[in-house]
C-alpha cells in the first residue's frame, strides 16, 4: 500500500510525535528544526489531500483497518481539506518567524517547551479538522486547548498568566458543554461516527434530548470560537501571549472551532431544525451583528495595537457567523472564504506586531509615533493587512465581503447589506488609527533612525501579507474551495 494512502494519519501523527521528541532533546535549536520540518511536512500533506479531494472526492481513512462506524474514521471532504491547508499553512509560516521572536519574549530555558507545546497545538487542530468521530473531536480539542493555555502563559507580561487562567476556565466550561452534547447524541443513536450520526438522527428528530444536545454543543463551541458575548477570554489572550502564539491562534484556533460548528450544523444535524423550525438563524444574526458593531467600536478606543487587533478578531468572527446565519450557498461560501481570508490576514498582522515589539519595545500607540519612517516596510505591510480587514479590492478580505453582500441581496435584505457596508466604516476608523499614528505623528528623539525587525521575522510576516494580496488578486483557490465546500455542506443537510 502506497504512502499516499496514509496521508490522513500522517497529518496528525507527525506533529504529535514531534512534541515529546522536542522535550527529549531539550535543545531549542533541535526543537526549532524538528517543528519547522514537521510544520512544512504538514502543509505538503494538507495540499496533497486537498488535491486528492478536488480530483476524486471525499477521502475515508479507517484507523487500524476497522471500517466505520465500528472504528475511528478520518474523513477529508471539501471543507476539511480547505481548513487543513489554512492551519498547516499558518503554522509553516509562524514557526520560522518564532525563533527570533521568542528570544525576545520567552526565557531561553523555556524555548523547548514552546516548540513542544506548539507541535501539540498543531496536532490537536489538525486532528479536530480531519477526524470523522465526535468523541475524537473532543479529545483533539482538549489537546489543542491545554497546550494553548500553556503557550499563552509563556508570555513575558505577568498578565499572560491571568489571561491563560481565564481562557482555561472558560475553555473548560466550553469543553464540558461539548462533551455533554456528544454524550446525549451517543445515548440517542449508539454511534459517535459523524456520518453515521447524520444518518441516524432523523429517527429521533422530535426528541427533547436532541434539542438539548444542540444547545450544549452550540454554547460549548461558541465559547471556543469566541462568539459574542462568549468572547471574554480572547482580548487578553491575544494581547499578552507571545507574538508567535497570538499569530498562530488568531489564524487557526477560532477558525477550527467554526469548522466544528459547521460540521455539526450541516453534516450531523438536520439543517431545517436549526434554520426553519427554530429561531436560531435570527439569534445568530443578532449575535453576529452585535459582534461586528460592538467589537469594532471597542477596537477604535484601544491604546495597544495588539489589543485593537484582538477586538478586531471578534468583529471579524461576526462576519463569519453572519454568513452561517444566512444559511444559503452564498452565505456559507462567504463564511468559509472569510475563515481562510481572516486567518491569513490576522496571522500576518500579529506577526508584524511582533516585529514592532522586537524593534521598538512595545505596541502601545504612543510608542508607534512615526513608525512609518522608522519601520517603513513593516508599516506598509500593516496597512495592506488593514485594507484586507476593511475588505478593500485586491485583498483577500474583499472576496468574502463580496460574497456576504451577495448573500444579503439574495435574501432581499437591503438593510443587512447596508449594515455590512456601515460596519466596514468602523474597520476603516480603527485601521486609520494606526495610519495616523505611524504616518502623521513625528517620532520622538532618537527613535527617528530607521530600524526594521530581523529578517528571520520580517520575511515570514511579509510572505503572509503577500498571500493576502495574492489570494485577493487570484481568487480561484479560495472561491472555488469555499463554494464547493458550501455546496457539499448544503447537500449533506438535505
Amino acid at each position: 500500500m502506497s504512502l499516499t494512502h496514509h496521508l490522513p494519519a500522517l497529518q496528525v501523527v507527525l506533529p504529535l510525535m514531534a512534541a515529546p521528541l522536542v522535550v527529549l532533546f531539550r535543545r531549542s535549536g533541535a526543537g526549532f528544526a524538528l517543528v519547522t520540518l514537521v510544520s512544512w511536512a504538514a502543509l505538503a500533506i494538507a495540499i496533497a489531500l486537498w488535491r486528492q479531494v478536488d480530483a476524486g472526492g471525499t477521502i475515508s481513512y479507517a484507523i487500524g483497518n476497522w471500517p466505520p462506524p465500528l472504528g475511528i474514521e478520518y474523513r477529508v471532504d471539501r471543507l476539511a481539506s480547505f481548513i487543513l491547508v489554512l492551519v498547516a499553512g499558518v503554522a509553516a509560516v509562524v514557526v520560522p518567524y518564532s525563533r527570533r521572536s521568542i528570544e525576545a519574549e520567552i526565557p531561553r530555558e523555556q524555548h523547548y517547551l514552546f516548540y513542544s507545546l506548539f507541535a501539540l497545538a498543531l496536532a490537536g487542530l489538525l486532528g479536530i479538522t480531519i477526524t470523522g468521530d465526535a468523541f475524537n473531536i473532543f479529545v483533539f480539542l482538549e489537546i489543542s486547548s491545554l497546550s494553548t493555555y500553556a503557550l499563552i502563559a509563556l508570555g513575558r507580561d505577568r498578565r499572560a498568566l491571568l489571561a491563560a487562567y481565564r481562557y482555561l476556565i472558560m475553555g473548560s466550561i466550553g469543553a464540558t458543554f461539548i462533551v455533554i452534547g456528544i454524550g446525549l447524541l451517543y445515548l440517542m443513536t449508539g454511534t459517535l461516527n459523524l456520518a453515521d450520526l447524520g444518518a441516524r438522527l432523523p429517527a429521533v428528530r422530535e426528541s427533547r434530548p436532541l434539542l438539548a444536545a444542540m444547545a450544549f454543543l452550540t454554547v460549548g463551541i461558541g465559547l471556543k470560537l469566541a462568539l459574542f458575548p462568549l468572547h471574554q477570554w480572547l482580548p487578553n489572550a491575544y494581547t499578552f501571549a507571545p507574538s508567535a502564539v497570538s499569530a498562530f491562534l488568531a489564524g487557526t484556533a477560532t477558525k477550527v472551532a467554526i469548522y466544528v460548528l459547521l460540521r455539526f450544523y450541516f453534516s450531523v444535524f438536520d439543517q431545517s431544525v436549526f434554520f426553519q423550525r427554530m429561531p436560531w438563524s435570527e439569534i445568530l444574526l443578532v449575535l453576529s451583528l452585535a459582534a461586528i458593531f460592538v467589537a469594532s467600536a471597542t477596537a477604535i478606543f484601544q491604546d495597544d495595537l495588539r489589543r485593537l487587533l484582538a477586538y478586531s478578531s471578534i468583529g471579524q468572527i461576526g462576519y463569519i457567523t453572519l454568513g452561517i446565519a444566512l444559511a444559503s450557498e452564498s452565505g456559507l461560501t462567504a463564511a468559509i472564504a472569510h475563515m481562510f481570508n481572516h486567518g491569513i490576514t490576522k496571522a500576518a498582522l500579529f506577526m508584524l506586531c511582533g516585529c514592532v515589539l522586537v524593534a521598538v519595545g512595545g505596541t502601545n500607540m504612543s510608542q508607534l509615533a512615526g513608525l512609518g519612517r522608522r519601520m517603513p516596510l513593516t508599516s506598509f505591510c500593516m496597512v495592506l493587512g488593514g485594507l484586507s480587514l476593511i475588505g478593500g479590492p485586491g485583498t483577500a478580505g474583499f472576496v468574502s465581503k463580496w460574497y456576504l453582500l451577495l448573500a444579503a441581496f439574495e435574501k432581499h435584505s437591503w438593510w443587512l447589506a447596508l449594515a455590512i457596508l456601515a460596519s466596514s466604516l468602523l474597520t476603516v476608523v480603527y485601521v486609520w488609527r494606526f495610519v495616523e499614528v505611524a504616518y502623521f505623528k513625528a517620532p520622538q528623539g532618537e527613535r527617528s533612525a530607521p530600524r526594521e525587525a530581523p529578517p528571520s521575522m520580517l520575511v515570514p510576516a511579509c510572505l503572509a501579507v503577500g498571500a493576502v494580496i495574492w489570494f485577493g488578486l487570484d481568487t480561484s483557490f479560495i472561491t472555488g474551495s469555499a463554494s464547493a465546500a458550501a455546496a457539499q455542506l448544503l447537500g449533506a443537510a438535505k
